[in-house]
């Protein structure tokens, strides 16, 4: 009937493929982040490796979904990632399929019903990075500028390297003692794309250092408190493990985001809660969740006050103990000597239902 011209031809179907879906999705998201286009980019290999490239975006089923979860997490057949890392990819695949369904180029998302998405804190990654092994760290540090980073990580709880590499000499109020901190990720939130710090003395030592070798050498960003590692693309992590083992200490999990959890939780010792939430631009349920540590010196504590409670008991006067535990003696007693005598106890005991008492 088409060929005759008795209706109207139909067009073509555009059938999406997942890789040109993802492709177009991942290039339209110029609001995000680097750093998130990057993660996007690993989710983006680990559905077209799984799946294939010309996968029909319509194909994939809830079943699927089910089956790629189980994938990213097989050490032996799959991925072998983290748990948390493989949520993390499942939810940002529950992203992209969600914005399929919305331009109505599925009917269903199949990753809709996955649940325990979030991530989730690992206790067994959490470490305590105590001031005597900071010390240490601090002496090997090859310049005053990787001084300064560390210093900003462990004493200042700033996001390495983020937002280490937005401080400028603007933002330090030498006066007042006080440090503006711009963060990069927060910063789609109304009201935190910055936030003010004290200059807790172990940072003004380093501040002041690496000031002083900006006016005694040639330096030719004379804006910015990190000048030597501005790239974002520098490994500060392979450069810290260097440091780490140059000091003689083994490297802890998470180098720089266990910097920023010993922090808070050194802080949150001293201050409340709230404030230090406030200084470290996180909420208190992330705190709680993601940087608050026990560590040993809490049970240490613990201990401690339980042995000195037990020791002022044991060696408490005895007679003391044995006053506190005599009863209680009337006094004038003898003056109501007339009463007790002109009362009698009846025949049938101390509460008899008779009129003798």
């Amino acid at each position: 009937m088409a060929r005759v011209e008795l209706i109207e031809s139909r067009k073509p179907r555009n059938v999406h493929t997942l890789e040109t879906f993802l492709d177009d999705y991942i290039a339209s998201r110029s609001d995000v982040k680097r750093s998130t286009a990057t993660v996007y980019g690993h989710t983006r290999r680990c559905l077209l490796e799984f799946f294939g490239k010309d996968a029909k975006l319509a194909s994939v089923t809830p079943g699927d979904a089910d089956k790629f979860r189980l994938w990213l997490a097989d050490k032996k057949d799959g991925q072998g990632l983290a748990a948390n890392t493989a949520r993390r990819r499942c939810g940002i695949a529950k992203q992209f399929f969600r914005a399929a369904l919305r331009s109505k180029l599925i009917a269903e998302n199949p990753f809709a019903d996955l649940k325990g998405l979030t991530i989730k804190a690992n206790r067994e990654r959490f470490h305590f990075v105590s001031r005597d092994v900071a010390a240490k760290v601090l002496d090997a540090c090859p310049d005053a500028q990787w001084r300064l980073i560390f210093a900003l990580s462990r004493y200042g709880g700033l996001r390495c390297p983020s937002e280490h590499l937005t401080l400028t000499w603007d933002d330090v109020d030498w006066e007042k003692g006080l440090l503006r901190v711009t963060s990069p990720k927060t910063a789609h939130h109304e009201g935190k794309e910055s936030r003010i710090i004290p200059l807790f003395p172990e940072l003004r030592k380093e501040l002041d250092a690496v000031w002083d070798t900006h006016e005694n050498e040639e330096v030719t960003d004379r804006v910015h408190l990190i000048t030597r590692y501005r790239d974002t693309n520098a490994n500060l992590r392979t450069q810290l493990l260097r440091i780490i083992g140059r000091a003689g200490i083994d490297p802890w999990p998470k180098l720089f985001h266990n910097l920023r959890s010993t922090r808070e939780t050194e802080l949150a010792e001293e201050f409340p809660i709230h404030v230090v939430c406030e200084w470290l631009g996180n909420t208190q349920a992330i705190a709680a969740r993601h940087y608050l540590q026990v560590t040993d010196e809490h049970y240490r504590a613990a201990q401690n006050a339980a042995q000195h409670a037990h020791v002022e008991s044991s060696t408490e006067p005895h007679d003391k103990k044995t006053t506190e535990q005599k009863p209680v003696v009337l006094s004038n007693l003898s003056e109501k000597t007339d009463i007790v005598n002109t009362c009698r106890v009846g025949d049938e005991g101390l509460e008899p239902p008779t009129s003798t008492v």
